[in-house]
C-alpha cells in the first residue's frame, strides 16, 4: 500500500504486531522507541525519551497515520513512584506528540492514541459502551481520563484523532495469555476471586485489523472500545482456556490468596479482579466485522498459529 505509518512506543507486544501487520502490506513503518533495534526491511527506527521534542518529530511529516502506544507497563505494584511513572509516561508522550503534530507542515492524516477499557467502572450487570459507559475516579480510571484529556487538548484540524480504549489483547507474545497459560499448566487455572467478574478481550489479529480499519475509515473520530463483542465471566474465560490447552481441572484462587500472590510477584489484583464488561458498540455500528467474536474460536486460532 506504500503508506507511511508512525508507531510511537512501538517496541512492545502491540507495536511489534502492528509493525508486522503494516510491513506485510508494503507500508513503510517508522518506530519511535526508547530502545531502537537494528533496522529491518520496511522499518525505520527513531530514538526518543518519550517526553522531549527532538529530531524524531520530522518523521511525522506526510505520515498517513500516527499510532501512540507509549506508556509504562501497569503490571506493577501501585506505589506512589510507580503511579507517578504510569501517569507521567502517558501524559508526557501524548503531550510531546501533540506538539510535534501541531508543528508539522504536513501532519499525519490520523492520530490514534492509546487509552484503556479500564476507564469504565467495575460492572457485572451493565455493558459499557462509548455512549453510556460509566467512568469513575479511582487511580486507573483517573489516569485514563487525564490521558484522553491531554490527547483531546490539541487542535489538529488536519488530523483526525481516535482514542483506543483497548481491552486485554490475546497473543502468545503478550503478557496476559502466557501468564494465564502457565497457571493452567500447573493446575492453578481455576477462576480468580469469585469468578463472576467480566473479562473483555480481543485477539491480536483483530486488534491490528481494528487499527487498520480506523485508519481507513475517514469518518472515524473520538473514542472507540477496542474489544471483542462477547466479554466473559472470569470463570467461563478460564474454563475456555483450560479446554483449549487440554487441561480438565484447575484450582480456584480466592481474592485473599491473589492479594498475597500479587505482593510476591509485584503486581496488583485489579488486573484480574476488576470486572471489565465492555462492548464495542461504535465499531459494530460502523460496520467492523470481527474475525474472532468467541473466545473458543480465538484460542483455537492462537494455538494453531503457535
Amino acid at each position: 500500500m506504500n503508506r507511511k505509518i508512525i508507531i510511537a512506543g512501538g517496541n512492545g507486544f502491540l507495536g511489534r504486531a502492528l509493525t508486522r501487520h503494516f510491513t506485510s502490506q508494503g507500508d513503510a513503518v517508522v518506530v519511535i522507541s526508547r530502545k531502537p533495534v537494528p533496522t529491518s526491511s520496511g522499518i525505520t527506527w527513531e530514538s526518543w525519551d518519550g517526553k522531549t521534542f527532538g529530531s524524531w518529530a520530522k518523521s511525522l511529516e506526510n505520515a498517513n497515520a500516527l499510532i501512540n502506544l507509549a506508556g509504562k507497563n501497569v503490571d506493577c505494584r501501585y506505589t506512589e513512584k510507580n503511579k507517578k511513572g504510569i501517569l507521567d509516561s502517558r501524559l508526557n508522550s501524548t503531550r510531546v506528540l501533540g506538539d510535534a503534530v501541531v508543528a508539522c507542515a504536513n501532519p499525519p492524516k490520523v492520530w490514534l492514541n492509546s487509552s484503556s477499557a479500564t476507564i469504565y467502572v467495575d460492572s457485572r450487570d451493565k455493558l459499557m459502551t462509548e455512549q453510556n459507559g460509566d467512568i469513575g475516579d479511582d487511580f486507573s480510571m483517573t489516569v485514563c481520563k487525564k490521558w484522553e484529556a491531554m490527547f483531546n487538548s490539541f487542535p489538529t484540524p488536519q488530523t483526525r484523532k481516535i482514542a483506543l480504549r483497548t481491552s486485554i489483547v490475546l497473543g502468545w507474545d503478550g503478557a496476559a495469555l502466557p501468564a494465564l497459560r502457565n497457571l493452567v499448566k500447573v493446575g492453578l487455572g481455576g477462576h480468580q476471586g469469585d469468578g463472576l467478574q467480566y473479562c473483555s478481550w480481543i485477539h491480536i489479529d483483530d486488534f491490528c485489523r481494528v487499527v487498520e480499519w480506523l485508519i481507513a475509515n475517514a469518518n472515524a473520530t473520538g473514542a472507540y472500545n477496542v474489544t471483542a463483542p462477547k466479554p466473559l465471566a472470569n470463570k467461563d474465560f478460564m474454563k475456555e482456556l483450560r479446554e483449549s490447552l487440554g487441561v480438565t481441572f484447575g484450582l480456584a484462587s480466592p481474592a485473599w490468596l491473589l492479594e498475597l500472590g500479587a505482593i510476591v510477584i509485584r503486581t496488583e489484583t485489579e488486573l484480574v479482579l476488576k470486572s471489565r464488561n465492555v462492548y464495542p458498540k461504535r465499531l459494530l455500528d460502523d460496520g467492523f466485522i470481527f474475525l474472532h467474536e468467541d473466545l473458543s474460536h480465538a484460542l483455537t486460532a492462537l494455538n494453531a498459529a503457535r
